[in-house]
């Protein structure tokens, strides 16, 4: 992989934009920390979000208990992403119907470890879908294999 050419939807640039390409060929341990920083910025900002909710919250959407959230989340039925106070916060449209059916398979597509990675996916504009979100293409009405295939592919 080269790794001065990776960009990415939480640094907004890429690296050739910060540093002279020909002088060294990895990123400076300044522009690694302002990645992480931003990094992890976003995930603070994307967990404030007015869509997120907690997993007592979901529990009353999915008509189920706090426990059967946090067991989905575990077995990667559902999204849920670490909160930084305590528990887990869960993106609210993943309940959807057209949403909610594709989570599991997608998970495992994506071979995803956390609920970060299946959530980028899902928010993350792609060419293959003329630039909109699968998360979107999904709520339109786009099939699911489409999308499955897509994660697939990105994965490998």
């Amino acid at each position: 992989m080269n790794t001065r050419s990776i960009t990415s939807p939480i640094a907004h640039a890429n690296i050739y934009d910060r540093q002279d390409p020909a002088s060294e060929p990895y990123a400076s341990a300044a522009l690694s920390a302002s990645v992480m920083s931003s990094g992890a910025q976003y995930r603070r900002d994307r967990i404030d979000a007015a869509d997120m909710i907690t997993t007592d919250e979901a529990a009353g959407l999915a008509g189920t208990s706090r426990v059967t959230i946090n067991s989905w989340i575990k077995s990667h039925r559902c999204i849920g992403v670490s909160n930084l106070r305590r528990g887990f916060k869960l993106p609210r449209w993943q309940f959807e119907p057209n949403v909610w059916p594709v989570l599991q398979p997608l998970g495992i597509a994506l071979g995803a470890t956390t609920g970060w990675q299946v959530l980028a996916f899902l928010e993350t504009p792609a060419l293959a879908l003329n630039g909109q979100t699968p998360r979107a293409a999904l709520e339109q009405g786009v099939q699911a294999q489409r999308i499955l295939a897509l994660a697939t592919a990105e994965a490998h």
